[in-house]
C-alpha cells in the first residue's frame, strides 16, 4: 500500500511537469509568432499584442558603431560626411542611411550589403570588394519573387517590400595600395582596389572621392588593417555611358562601314535577283519601284557589277564552308596547323584576360607553370608557328610564279618598284579592311567598358587607338613600348608585314642576283641569332611572366628577335623548289622523322617547365629552341608537299581544317575583344578554377566562332574577292 502510494505522487508529480513545460512551449511559441508577424508585417492577428520586442541598450548600439566604422566603408563614409564636404541633400541622405543601419531598417540593411566589405583571399590578389549592383538595384524597387504565405520563414518580408526613400546609386571607386602583405606580381597595375558603393543620387562623384580621401587618411579605414594597406584613392566611377561615346570618330567611321557593307550587300543581293531572271523574289523590293529603277541602271555597268558581285553573301558563305580534295600543289598540312594554332592562342587568351578579373590570381599563373598547362601557358610560342609558315608560302609562291619572276629579270628599277607597289597593295587589301574594323570595334568597345565596367581597365586602347592610330595604319605598332600598343594582340601582324616587305626585297634580288640573296638571307639568319643573344643577356631575359612582360618591347614584339622563324620557312621552302633536300628514306625512317618532329615540337612547348633555370641557358633556348620548333614545322609542310605522312599528321589534313583555316585570321583578330569584353562586363570577379576554366574555354571558342564567321563574311571575304578580281583584270592582255 505503501509503495503504491509513492508510484501516485510520482507519476502525478511527472504530469505536472509535463503540463507546466507545455505552457511554457505555448508562451514562447506564441511570442516566436507575435514577432513574425510583427516583424515581417503580416496581416495575421497577434495573440500577444501589447507583448514588445526586446530593445538593445545603447551600449550595445555604440558597440556595433565601432564595428561599421572599421568594417563597413559605406557607413564609415555616412559617419565622415558633413556639410563641409558634401552637398547639403547628400548629406542628410548619409545621415538617414547611417541612422537606418543602426536602427535596422530593411532599406537601410540592403544598401549596407550591396555595398562592398574586405573579403578573404587578399593575400593572393582578392582586391574586388564589388558588393552587389543587382542588390542595390533592388534598394531602389521591391525585388520582383513571389513567395507563398503558407509557410512560415524567419526573415523579414521588408527586405523585398521596402525602398529607399530617395534614389539610390551603385558606383565604383579604385584605390591603390601598397600592402606588403600581397603577392606582387608585376603584371600591370594589379594592386588596385575595386569597392562598390550604395549610394544616394544626390552625392556628386567628385564629393565621394574627396570623402574617401578623407576616409582613408583620418586613421578610421586603418584602425582595423593588419594588412597595412596604405590606400590612395585613384578615381571613381559612375558606371553610366558617357555623351562622348556618340561623338567619337571611331562610332561614326564604324556607323559608315557598316552602312556602306550593308548597301553593297543589298546591291549584290539585287543583282543576284536580276541576274536569276523569272525566277519568284524572297520578298526584295520590286523592281518596278524608283529606287531599284534607279539601282538596276546603275548595275548595268560592268565593272560596277563586277565590284558589287564580291560583297555576294550566299557566294561568300559558300567559300568559307567549302571543302574539296586537296589538290597536288597545295600543301594540306598547313590547314590544320593554323587552325590548331589559332584555338591554342585563343585559349591562351581566356587565361589572360581571365587574369585581370581573377580574384586569385597567384592560384591562376601557379596553374600556368604546371606541367599539365604548359600547352596552355606556352601558347604564344605557336606564334612562330605562322611565321615559318608566312615565311614559306610567301618565298614558295614567289618563286613558282615563273611569269612574275621573269618579270623581275626583265623590268627594269621602275617597273620591279611598280610590281612590288603592287603586291603590297593586294596584301593590304586582304588584310587592312578587317584589321581597320577590327581597331574600330576595339576602340568603341574600350570606350564602353571604360564607362560602364566595374573593373579598372589598365589597357585603355580607346585612349592609346585615338593617338596611336596612324602606327597600326603603317603596320609599325611593334616598332615602339608594348605598353603604348593599340591592340597590342596586333604586334604578330605587323611583324609579319615588316617580313613581307624585306622577303620581297630579297626575292626580287634573287631573280636577278641568286648569289646575293642567298647571302643576304643567310647574312640575316645569324644576325638574328646574334642579336636575339645578346638582347637577352642583356636584358637578363627570364621565363617568368613578369619578366617576360617587362621585356616585351625589346624581346616579346621585336621584329628583329622575331624573324628567326620566318627566314627558316623562307630557306625550307627554296630547298623545295631547289631540290636541295632530295634524299631517298624508307617508309620505316620517314615515320620516324615524322614522330620526331612531332617530339621536338612538344618538347618546345614544355622547355619552359622549369622556369628558375640560368641566364645562359634560358637564352639558348629561347633562340636556339625556337629555331630547332621551326625546324620540327617545315619537316611536317615539307613531308605534306611531298605526299608523306603518318596517321596524326593525316589527321591535320583533313577537310574540316580548310574551312577553320579560312577563319584563322578572323579568329586571330577577334578573340581577344570579345573575350576582354565578357570578362569587363561580369558583373563579380571569376575564381581560377581549372574545370571552370575548361568549360568558359569551350564556350569562347564556340562564340569567336560564329563572331569569326560574321566579320569575315562582311570586312574579309569581299576584300580577298576584290584583290582576286584586280589581279584577273591585270593579267588579261589590252587590246589594241
Amino acid at each position: 500500500m505503501g509503495r503504491d502510494w509513492k508510484a501516485a505522487v510520482i507519476i502525478v508529480w511527472i504530469f505536472g511537469a509535463l503540463a507546466a513545460d507545455a505552457a511554457v512551449n505555448e508562451s514562447t511559441q506564441s511570442h516566436y509568432r507575435y514577432s513574425y508577424g510583427k516583424l515581417n508585417a503580416t496581416q495575421a492577428p497577434s495573440p500577444h499584442p501589447t507583448l514588445p520586442l526586446p530593445r538593445r541598450s545603447s551600449q550595445l548600439d555604440r558597440d556595433h558603431e565601432t564595428h561599421l566604422i572599421r568594417s563597413s566603408i559605406i557607413f564609415g563614409l555616412a559617419k565622415a560626411a558633413n556639410e563641409s564636404n558634401v552637398n547639403g541633400v547628400c548629406h542628410t541622405q548619409l545621415q538617414q542611411v547611417q541612422r537606418g543601419i543602426l536602427s535596422q531598417q530593411p532599406w537601410a540593411m540592403k544598401v549596407l550589403d550591396a555595398s562592398g566589405t574586405k573579403p578573404s583571399g587578399f593575400v593572393f590578389g582578392q582586391n574586388y570588394w564589388l558588393g552587389s549592383r543587382a542588390a542595390c538595384e533592388g534598394v531602389q524597387r521591391p525585388v520582383g519573387i513571389t513567395l507563398s504565405r503558407n509557410y512560415e520563414r524567419v526573415m523579414h518580408y521588408s527586405i523585398l517590400t521596402q525602398s529607399a526613400p530617395f534614389d539610390m546609386d551603385y558606383r565604383m571607386i579604385y584605390l591603390r595600395h601598397s600592402s606588403p602583405w600581397q603577392v606582387e606580381i608585376k603584371l600591370m597595375s594589379e594592386q588596385i582596389l575595386h569597392i562598390g558603393l550604395c549610394l544616394p543620387k544626390a552625392c556628386e562623384s567628385e564629393e565621394v572621392k574627396q570623402l574617401a580621401r578623407e576616409y582613408v587618411t583620418d586613421g578610421s579605414f586603418i584602425k582595423n588593417d593588419i594588412f597595412d594597406m596604405r590606400p590612395e584613392v585613384l578615381y571613381m566611377k559612375d558606371l553610366k555611358l558617357s555623351e562622348r561615346f556618340f561623338q567619337r570618330t571611331s562610332f561614326k567611321l564604324m556607323v559608315a562601314s557598316l552602312l556602306v557593307t550593308g548597301a553593297l550587300t543589298l546591291c549584290a543581293q539585287q543583282l543576284r535577283e536580276a541576274k536569276r531572271g523569272d525566277e519568284p523574289s524572297p520578298g526584295l523590293a520590286p523592281v518596278e519601284s524608283e529606287l531599284w529603277q534607279t539601282l538596276d541602271t546603275v548595275l548595268k555597268w560592268q565593272p560596277l557589277q563586277s565590284f558589287v558581285s564580291c560583297y555576294d553573301v550566299p557566294t561568300n558563305w559558300r567559300k568559307i564552308f567549302a571543302t574539296r580534295e586537296n589538290s597536288s600543289g597545295e600543301i594540306p598540312i598547313m590547314n590544320g596547323l593554323r587552325s590548331v594554332c589559332a584555338i591554342g592562342i585563343l585559349i591562351f587568351h581566356v587565361v589572360w584576360y581571365m587574369y585581370f578579373t581573377v580574384h586569385n590570381k597567384v592560384v591562376l599563373l601557379s596553374y600556368a607553370e604546371k606541367p599539365f598547362f604548359q600547352y596552355v601557358s606556352s601558347a604564344p610560342l605557336l606564334v612562330d608557328v605562322f611565321f615559318t609558315i608566312s615565311g614559306f608560302l610567301q618565298t614558295y609562291n614567289f618563286m613558282r610564279n615563273a611569269k612574275q619572276m621573269e618579270s623581275v629579270r626583265r623590268n627594269g628599277l621602275w617597273g620591279n618598284a611598280k610590281l612590288f607597289g603592287k603586291l603590297l597593295f593586294h596584301r593590304y587589301l586582304r588584310l587592312g579592311p578587317l584589321y581597320l574594323i577590327l581597331m574600330g570595334s576595339v576602340d568603341l568597345a574600350f570606350a564602353y567598358i571604360g564607362d560602364v565596367s566595374l573593373y579598372h581597365i589598365n589597357e585603355r586602347y580607346d585612349e592609346l587607338c585615338t593617338q596611336h592610330w596612324w602606327r597600326n595604319l603603317l603596320f609599325i605598332q611593334n616598332l615602339f613600348d608594348h605598353r603604348d600598343l593599340c591592340v597590342n594582340w596586333s604586334w604578330s601582324l605587323a611583324c609579319d608585314m615588316q617580313f613581307f616587305l624585306v622577303a620581297n626585297v630579297i626575292l626580287f634580288v634573287y631573280a636577278r642576283h641568286p648569289k646575293v640573296a642567298k647571302l643576304l638571307t643567310i647574312t640575316g639568319l645569324l644576325a638574328t641569332i646574334t642579336w636575339s643573344y645578346g638582347i637577352c643577356m642583356s636584358y637578363k631575359l627570364e621565363f617568368s611572366f613578369d619578366a617576360t612582360y617587362a621585356t616585351g618591347t625589346q624581346i616579346y614584339t621585336s621584329p628583329f628577335v622575331r624573324v628567326l622563324p620566318y627566314i627558316i620557312g623562307a630557306i625550307a621552302a627554296w630547298c623545295l623548289l631547289e631540290r636541295r633536300l632530295q634524299v631517298e628514306l624508307s617508309e620505316q625512317q620517314t615515320r620516324w622523322l615524322w614522330h620526331f618532329a612531332l617530339s621536338v615540337f612538344i618538347s618546345s612547348i614544355y622547355a619552359t617547365v622549369r622556369r628558375d633555370v640560368g641566364r645562359l641557358l634560358t637564352t639558348t633556348l629561347f633562340v636556339l629552341g625556337r629555331g630547332i620548333f621551326s625546324l620540327s614545322v617545315c619537316w611536317m609542310i615539307l613531308g605534306s608537299a611531298t605526299a608523306t605522312g603518318v596517321w596524326w599528321s593525316r589527321m591535320l589534313e583533313a577537310k574540316c581544317f580548310q574551312h577553320l583555316n579560312r577563319l584563322s585570321y578572323a579568329i586571330y583578330l577577334m578573340n581577344p575583344l570579345v573575350i576582354s569584353l565578357f570578362y569587363s562586363l561580369t558583373s563579380s570577379s571569376t575564381d581560377a578554377d581549372p574545370f571552370m576554366l575548361s568549360v568558359v574555354s569551350c564556350g569562347f571558342t564556340l562564340i569567336v566562332y560564329l563572331v569569326s564567321i560574321v566579320f569575315s563574311l562582311a570586312f574579309e571575304v569581299p576584300y580577298s574577292n576584290l584583290s582576286s578580281l584586280l589581279l584577273r583584270s591585270s593579267s588579261k592582255p589590252k587590246s589594241a
